[in-house]
């Protein structure tokens, strides 16, 4: 397979593992080409791409902004806080306007969710979901996989348990998905206000116990609070969330193995992680941001290379 079954990158459910394999191979020679001295290849010099952030990102953005660059692609970047949106331009005339640029690509965060499906089928673009709600978080998704793969040499019979917010969390919907596509057993684990209701439905298990969790899994992907999504109180107090979901180099010592922690960023230290997990050699938290240029670099070009055609 040398090209992806999909015109769009909207969410990790449209994919099939050949799709994911593909763009891991892809992005493994991509990861080559950032560690050399001149970073850049000429592979998309002649594809415009638009950044759309209807939400606030820095290291998403930063992220796809880098992998376009370093493909040799025309970035435009749009903020929907500094635009016409603010005086009610609607979704569709925003990225019409946007797209009468000439523009090939869109990548976007949206608050709403299936804002890119919405997207996808007026706007003749393709589209890269770059969070849209509390639904998905592809390229997210993907660089965790592809980490745990680099870390562990297979993502197949690992398991993996991610903790935390998962009811607000498009990062662990996306996750669920690419790991149970390529044969990982995941488990979720948090407080039960936490957890979607019928989360066993697509095919993981529930610990709310976390000690049995890390006791349990390979690798520990650690979600933060989300504070801005949270419209009620979840939990009584930060302090007490720590207490029951937090992990720190005593919980991690204490385990009979040693597990790989994860985590997408950004970290409340000292809330889900202390200081010492995040920084310790157990973590590959730095590895996921490195790896997020390349699996974004990897996307890109297989997208573009089917608008060429």
């Amino acid at each position: 397979m040398s090209e992806l079954s999909v015109k769009h990158l909207l969410g990790i459910k449209y994919l099939g593992e050949k799709d994911i394999q593909l763009i891991f191979e892809t992005a493994d020679h991509f990861k080559e080409v950032i560690n050399r001295s001149i970073k850049k290849v000429p592979s998309l010099r002649d594809i415009t791409i638009a950044n759309i952030f209807f939400e606030n990102s820095t290291r998403t953005k930063l992220s796809f902004e880098l992998a376009e660059k370093r493909l040799s692609a025309d970035v435009i970047n749009f903020s929907a806080g500094q635009s016409s949106v603010k005086k009610g331009e609607t979704l569709i005339d925003t990225v019409n306007n946007i797209l009468s640029m000439k523009v090939d690509m869109v990548v976007m965060r949206h608050p709403n969710p299936g804002a890119g499906i919405f997207l996808a089928k007026y706007v003749n673009a393709s589209i890269i979901n770059a969070g849209d709600g509390a639904h998905e978080h592809p390229t997210q998704a993907l660089l965790d996989s592809y980490s745990i793969r680099e870390k562990l040499g297979d993502v197949a019979g690992k398991k993996v348990v991610i903790v935390g917010d998962i009811l607000h969390s498009r990062v662990a919907l996306s996750n669920i998905f690419a790991l149970k596509l390529q044969g990982a057993e995941v488990k979720v684990c948090g407080p039960r206000t936490l957890l979607p209701k019928h989360i066993e439905s697509l095919g993981v298990g529930v610990e709310t116990d976390l000690q049995k969790a890390l006791n349990w899994c390979d690798v520990a992907n650690m979600l933060r609070i989300q504070n801005e999504r949270l419209d009620i109180s979840y939990f009584p107090t930060t302090r007490e969330y720590t207490q029951q979901y937090g992990v720190n180099r005593k919980l991690l010592d204490g385990l009979d193995k040693e597990i790989v922690i994860m985590h997408p960023g950004p970290i409340n230290r000292g809330v889900e992680i202390t200081s010492d997990v995040a920084d310790s050699k157990q973590s590959i938290i730095l590895n996921q941001v490195e790896n997020g240029v390349a699996i974004r670099m990897a996307v890109i070009y297989l997208l573009a290379s089917k608008i060429k055609q």
